[in-house]
């Protein structure tokens, strides 16, 4: 693809009001934190608290450099830059210490000195700092709620708070030095599993994607997914289906998601006669699928993989089948939405041709051969990542170079040292850019797992979670479903504050427990159905964030595009439900079982998507979409017979309709 037809690669946290020299400062320490991971990663692997500590000071470093400590509309002035003086020098203290001073801090064995405190208290405030700017207000907010209530209790540094807490939520208190030290020093804090994930695994991947992102890969999955379906009925919208699962994945963010494709697909939906509110709705809710979209799924893929022991690849292949499943009830909205309002495709003349797009991008696909190879070969994620980001830098170069030398000069273009030495400046600049894109892309994730550490390190401290679980166990008086609810409002609540990756690292260590040990729900769909529904708050409303970006895009009211993108992921809900009460799906099980199972449960789904919007063939009446609303219970309740009938009620509901639309379609043929 030339360069000219590239689409636009956008920085996080650019801002035109930074000075020059602030914006090279910024790219220097990008670059280098990305330089860093790659040679931690694939040249010579570090130590834990020594990988991690490092990841964090530099990601701190360039949150503090890209977000201006009073908002990035306003000048930092004389006041910002001695505020942010002071948290350059927290971060460098905070990644620093641990570095020169780690073998006799694991020597006291948890007997810290004065100096340690001291440390630990500075490494907090800037972690929370850095968090508020990196990520938002409600994710500090929680931090500071979780530190305080640890410090709640009679021997804690607040005992008065303590008495006001319910008898259930009750503790002894920690003093401040306890605190600190097991949020700092400690392996379950700041630098516990969360920030280990994100500094190893997260990281290199992201840095992939910022590769893909910046030689063109986004528009070359929105081609090939526009050469396949641009024909059939609404294919924009179908389009931005495919186009959004191959690249949700690879860009760790729905919102990113839906700016990147979005930009395309909305457009050409709202041209071929869908409203503007369906319009960002269906990209919001088919960006979100991509977080749930192997082999990447965001950051979830690796956080699962690291909590439940359990090897990378297979977290890859248990997840395929339910994101089929979601992508096919997203898939059928768009086609029912079609026919209803009377659709066709894009004209031939209006679409890229398969060929000449696979001729133009066909290498995109090799690095992520590459990746997929050396994940079946059980390389470590973090070298399967740094051989996969190699292959990507190299095979850009390759084909370039193969252009420049042997179908320019055929072109008019003459090889001369001129041009060549700037071709090189060129490749440099995209290199730097690649390699900056990451780094940038990576801060939020890396921030929201630190303060999720800080989340985490309490509620080990003060057994906050065998807490929740008698809490949950109480409310919902031992029934699961009631339970899944209050899973699910809680995800919906903290994912207005907290992105989906926090969210979930905070929702797994509150209710896992109590799903696994109280419930029965085996440890592996515990973790996935968390995950789901982490990412509801992306679609659902009154804070939808892929919705008001979508919104944003088609111009259309972020209210009324929320509720159509929390319509179009009815799946996010049901597939969960699905895990849980038909487990071998997941876990595995006799191969009839898991066929019967997968079928159904796509025919379930179909089903509730016509069923919801009250057309298929042709349009349905009230009785019939609300006996498939009772069949769906009955395809879901974990029993043979109960499933059979659920099936057969669905397929008599939509044979009859079936039949409907032929009798309506033979009408006028007897006229």
């Amino acid at each position: 693809m030339s360069e000219s037809t590239q689409p636009p690669v956008v920085i996080p946290g650019a801002n035109a009001r930074q000075p020059r020299l602030v914006l090279k400062v910024i790219t220097l320490v990008a670059v280098a934190l990305s330089l860093f991971q790659l040679y931690s990663a694939g040249i010579q692997p570090l130590g834990l608290f020594y990988q991690r500590s490092i990841h964090l000071a530099l990601i701190m470093l360039l949150a503090f450099l890209m977000f201006p400590v009073f908002g990035p509309t306003r000048k930092r002035g004389v006041l910002g830059w001695a505020i942010d003086a002071l948290f350059f020098a927290g971060a460098l203290i905070t990644g620093g210490y641990l570095v020169l001073y780690l073998d006799e801090i694991v020597n006291r064995a948890g007997f810290w000195n004065q100096t340690d405190i001291t440390v630990a208290i500075i490494a907090t405030v800037t972690v929370l700092e850095a968090s508020r700017r990196a990520v938002g207000l409600g994710m500090t907010i929680i931090g500071l709620i979780a530190i305080i209530y640890a410090l709640a209790g009679p021997r804690g540094e607040l005992p008065w708070l303590g008495e006001w807490l319910p008898g259930i939520l009750s503790h002894r208190g920690y003093t401040l030095d306890r605190v600190a030290g097991q949020l700092y020093l400690g392996q379950e804090g700041i630098f516990g599993l969360p920030l280990g994930v994100a500094a190893t695994y997260i990281f290199i991947f992201v840095l992939f994607g910022a590769f893909l992102e910046c030689t063109g890969a986004g528009r070359f999955f929105i081609d090939m997914a526009y050469a396949a379906t641009g024909r059939q009925r609404g294919g924009p919208a179908k389009a931005a289906v495919l186009a959004s699962a191959g690249m949700g994945s690879i860009s760790g963010s729905a919102i990113a998601n839906v700016v990147t494709t979005g930009a395309f697909t909305i457009p050409l939906m709202k041209k071929l006669g869908y409203k503007a509110k369906q319009a960002g709705g269906i990209e919001a809710a088919a960006s979100t699928g991509g977080q749930i979209t192997p082999p990447l799924m965001g950051a979830g893929a690796f956080l699962i993989a690291e909590y439940t022991n359990t090897p990378y690849l297979e977290i890859v292949k248990i997840s395929i089948l339910p994101a089929i499943m979601y992508f096919a009830t997203v898939y059928l909205f768009v086609h029912i939405i079609a026919l209803k309002q009377g659709m066709q495709g894009m004209p031939r003349s209006e679409l890229p041709k398969m060929r000449q797009v696979m001729k133009d991008g066909w290498h995109f696909l090799l690095p992520l051969a590459v990746l997929v190879w050396l994940l079946v070969m059980n390389l470590s994620p973090m070298r399967v990542g740094y051989y996969a980001v190699i292959t990507m830098v190299a095979v850009a170069v390759i084909r370039y170079a193969l252009w420049y030398f042997f179908v320019a000069p055929r072109q008019g273009q003459p090889v001369t040292a001129e041009r060549t030495v700037g071709v090189v400046k060129a490749g440099l600049g995209k290199l730097v850019e690649g390699l900056e894109l990451g780094a940038r892309n990576a801060v939020a994730v890396s921030m929201a797992c630190a303060v999720a550490g800080i989340i985490v390190g309490v509620v080990g401290l003060t057994g906050l979670g065998l807490k929740f679980s008698s809490m949950m166990l109480a409310f919902s008086g031992g029934n699961l479903v009631l339970a899944l609810v209050m899973v699910l409002l809680a995800s919906l609540v903290l994912g207005m504050g907290l992105p989906v990756t926090a969210s979930y690292i905070v929702l797994i260590v509150l209710v896992g427990p109590a799903l696994t040990s109280e419930f029965g729900v085996p440890l592996l769909i515990a973790h996935l159905v968390v995950f789901w529904y982490s990412q509801d708050s992306n679609v659902t409303p009154p804070i939808a964030l892929a919705g008001f970006a979508g919104a944003a895009i088609a111009g259309s009211k972020p209210m009324e595009t929320s509720f159509q993108a929390w319509k179009f992921a009815k799946g996010l809900y049901l597939i969960p439900l699905f895990m849980v009460f038909n487990p071998e799906i997941i876990i595995g099980g006799p191969v009839p079982v898991v066929i019967w199972n997968a079928v159904i449960a796509l025919f379930a789904l179909c089903a509730f998507a016509a069923s919801l919007e009250g057309y298929l063939f042709t349009r349905m009446s009230l009785i019939p979409r609300l006996a498939i609303g009772a069949a769906i219970f009955g395809v879901f309740y974990p029993n043979l017979w109960t499933e059979i009938a659920g099936v057969v009620v669905m397929a008599v509901v939509i044979g009859a309709n079936y039949l409907a639309s032929r009798q309506e379609g033979a009408v006028p043929t007897r006229a």
